[in-house]
């Protein structure tokens, strides 16, 4: 079975125009199978529309549904905090109606999954990029800053770390305290509260962080091109011996640990840092502080797009999908002056929200026709 057909630069519209040629076989099952249109060409469920994944996106996927419900004749759609990976799972379980509709991403879905999306029959996915977001190294107001090197994170948190410059010998981790990973650092014990492995937020760490810092020795760095599995392996691996603390999806609960334990550092959005300026501050990386403006110029090294995902086949048979992504990606929701960059999303690049724009103008002609079709038989 080919992979499920991604649209990020064709209109969503047009996609969804070509849904009768993925839609027949569904007809006439019923809402716990494959779905179909009524008879009368409405939509073939009478439920919210279904949303899971990122915990990162949440917030900014909650606003929206809660704005999508309180100004359209729609009930408001039901979010799901799974993570990323959790999301998308649940998302390619398959192309029925008891399935999600619309999973969140803090990182870009992998062909993996979107074979696993293919080998259970969701053959047509969209992906919508709503903005930009950093990820913070953060950690209580009440202690000094911290400036920290990319290095010096992969130091701390690494399973197994270089001994010295020499090529090709690796120990398992021996700091135990920031000091002895930098004698520039404090002398406190190293606990980093993190997410887990589900997490987009923790992909984009391992990817922007993680193998950043392990780069810095050049052995490693080769490894990129001559042994991709052994350059992952050595980056992308965690130590497991109370270093990292996996912390779930729950952020609020990071910043409870945070100010119980002043030492500690969390690694979360930074819309979620944002909204706990008065409780958290964030950790400069690279010399670059954790900013709306340094993200936006991507100045900020660890900054990372954010995604909604559509199941096409969902469109014109789920009431209002067509009509959500378009308050989505409206500008009083992702433009410069809306509602969800006064929550902390990073608005897209003018070019890059016009295009989004652009794609989505004509969704609601487009989810009327593909439903109309789907009910005729077409």
């Amino acid at each position: 079975m080919k992979a499920p057909l991604i649209h990020p630069r064709l209109s969503l519209a047009a996609a969804l125009l070509a849904l009768p040629l993925l839609l027949p076989a569904c007809a006439g099952q019923d809402a716990g199978g494959t779905g179909g249109a009524a008879a009368d060409g409405t939509a073939a469920v009478d439920r919210p529309i279904r949303i899971v994944g990122s915990s990162t996106v949440y917030p900014f996927a909650a606003k929206v549904a809660e704005q999508f419900g309180r100004g359209t004749g729609f009930a408001t759609p039901v979010i799901e905090s799974t993570g990323s990976g959790g999301g998308i799972k649940l998302f390619c379980a398959g192309p029925g109606l008891d399935t999600p509709d619309l999973t969140n991403s803090s990182r870009a879905i992998k062909q993996s999954e979107l074979d696993s999306c293919a080998a259970h029959g969701v053959e047509g996915v969209t992906e919508i990029k709503i903005g930009y977001d950093g990820i913070v190294v953060a950690h209580a107001r009440s202690t000094p800053p911290l400036d920290l090197s990319r290095r010096q994170l992969f130091l701390a948190l690494a399973r197994q770390v270089p001994q010295g410059e020499g090529e090709g010998k690796l120990v398992d981790n021996p700091y135990r305290t920031w000091r002895d990973v930098d004698p520039a650092l404090p002398a406190v014990d190293i606990e980093v509260l993190g997410p887990p492995p589900t997490s987009g937020t923790r992909d984009a760490f391992l990817e922007l962080v993680m193998e950043a810092g392990c780069s810095e020795w050049e052995w490693i760095a080769a490894l990129r091109d001559s042994d991709q599995d052994r350059f992952q392996q050595i980056c992308h691996t965690i130590r497991e011996d109370g270093g990292y603390v996996e912390a779930g999806e729950n952020d609020n609960l990071i910043v409870q640990k945070l100010e119980a334990n002043p030492d500690a550092l969390g690694i979360f959005g930074y819309s979620f840092l944002d909204q706990n300026r008065d409780r958290l501050q964030g950790s400069r990386i690279d010399g670059v502080e954790p900013s709306f403006e340094n993200i936006a110029s991507q100045l900020y090294p660890v900054s990372r797009p954010l995604f909604v995902y559509v199941k096409d086949s969902h469109v014109g048979q789920v009431p209002g999908i067509a009509e959500l992504v378009q308050e989505l990606t409206s500008p009083q929701a992702i433009g410069e002056d809306g509602y969800l960059p006064e929550i902390g999303l990073i608005p897209l690049p003018a070019d890059e929200l016009a295009q989004v724009r652009q794609r989505t103008a004509a969704l609601t002609a487009a989810g009327d026709a593909a439903a109309a079709a789907t009910a005729s038989g077409e």
